[in-house]
């Protein structure tokens, strides 16, 4: 089996789980979101663009609801031994078997919570989900249940989350080394995922950003690539994974000279980098890191240039997107704890003068502030 932990690690995750359905008054959980069942039993698929549901129940009982092709896939990753498969034909309802699953579990008349927050659960499945199980039982969002336990690292993820580090750090270094002026920005790439794949790494669950010229104030993905300039700008998002954990990196890499603005513009981005994590300690609520950006921005006549937030949870994640929960943004209450890992990145984006600038790295947090996982320097660097 390709268990990344131990069952005595699996166990105590869900003994906490069940502990929190035990507070909350609900008889069990529908899982929707890969992560959970991820998190919860080692079961590692992109199924999930499929209908499938994990139930767990407050006594501990688990069923996976899946799809054939899943069937081994579940047995060889995971440690659910009751797997149930609803058949691909036309018209299937796969919500109708979910019932007759929680009807053997003697779910009905209980109340369960539900992952909607989950890309796994589309709408027409949700309303599938809604009818088929109306006047059976009871149920109300738990999106939020396994997500705020995840939150917070075990030793053996910590392992995951530095190796994933030294991976991202191993594609930067392959970025600075190639982004000089003439270079293809798929050459970059290239080097910098194959740099991840020799070092045992996996695809990451989002598309590296990139983008050079107007394009590095982009903050997103989209297709097309280029030759740098004799004088760029050259900005990369990206993360390292291993074992679906993610630890990611962003910089902007000027080719040729850098103007005297870019170089302001990497000092305040540095400044806030610090700041947030000077504001990134146990015991405050995360809201407060993005305001230290905030104000730092601000301070140095940037309020028009910076972002309404400046990172977010890193952990075991997959596609379409690499953020976790909690993001910075102002206000947001969830305390920050030991053994936290986010991702911090400070950016600014000129649009008037056409130019991005961004210095972003994953921190753990510790017992009294935080700890950077990259090794990279935060130089900016001019090739």
């Amino acid at each position: 089996m390709a268990l990344h932990f131990s069952r005595e690690e699996f166990a105590g995750r869900q003994a906490r789980v069940t502990a929190k359905l035990a507070d909350a008054g609900l008889d069990g959980l529908l899982m929707f979101r890969q992560e959970s069942m991820y998190y919860l039993t080692g079961y590692d698929t992109f199924g999930y663009v499929f209908f499938q549901c994990l139930y767990l129940g407050a006594d501990g009982a688990m069923t996976l609801l899946t799809r054939s092709p899943d069937l081994r896939q579940a047995r060889h990753t995971s440690i659910i031994d009751d797997i149930r498969i609803w058949v691909d034909r036309d018209g299937a309802n796969p919500a109708v078997e979910l019932r007759a699953v929680l009807d053997g579990r003697g779910c009905k008349g209980k109340r369960l919570g539900v992952e909607l927050e989950a890309y796994g659960l589309t709408g027409r499945n949700w309303g599938r989900v809604a009818v088929a199980l109306d006047g059976f039982c009871t149920l109300e969002d738990a999106s939020e249940i396994v997500s705020r336990l995840r939150v917070v690292k075990s030793p053996a993820e910590l392992a995951f989350a530095r190796r994933a580090a030294e991976l991202a750090d191993d594609a930067l270094d392959e970025a600075n080394r190639l982004a000089v002026p003439g270079a293809f920005e798929g050459d970059i790439l290239a080097a910098m995922q194959g740099a991840i794949f020799k070092g045992g790494g996996d695809y990451p669950a989002n598309e590296f950003i990139i983008g050079s010229g107007h394009d590095a104030l982009l903050c997103r993905y989209f297709s097309g690539r280029r030759r740098l300039e004799a004088e760029d700008q050259f900005m990369l998002e990206f993360a390292g994974a291993y074992r679906h954990y993610h630890a990611a990196l962003m910089r902007t890499i000027i080719t040729g000279k850098a103007s005297e603005r870019q170089r302001e513009m990497h000092a305040i981005c540095c400044d806030a980098l610090a700041a947030c994590r000077d504001a990134l300690t146990p015991g405050r609520p995360i809201g407060e890191v993005f305001d230290a950006y905030a104000r730092t921005c601000d301070a140095a006549g940037c309020r028009e240039h910076r972002l309404n937030a400046c990172g977010y949870s890193m952990g075991a994640t997959f596609s379409p997107n690499w953020m976790d929960w909690p993001m910075f943004y102002t206000g947001n209450p969830v305390v920050a704890e030991a053994d936290m890992v986010f991702f911090l990145h400070p950016l600014l984006t000129d649009s008037d003068r056409g130019l991005g600038m961004a210095v972003g790295e994953t921190v753990r947090v510790t017992e009294s502030g935080c700890e950077r996982l990259s090794r990279a320097p935060l130089d900016l660097v001019i090739n």
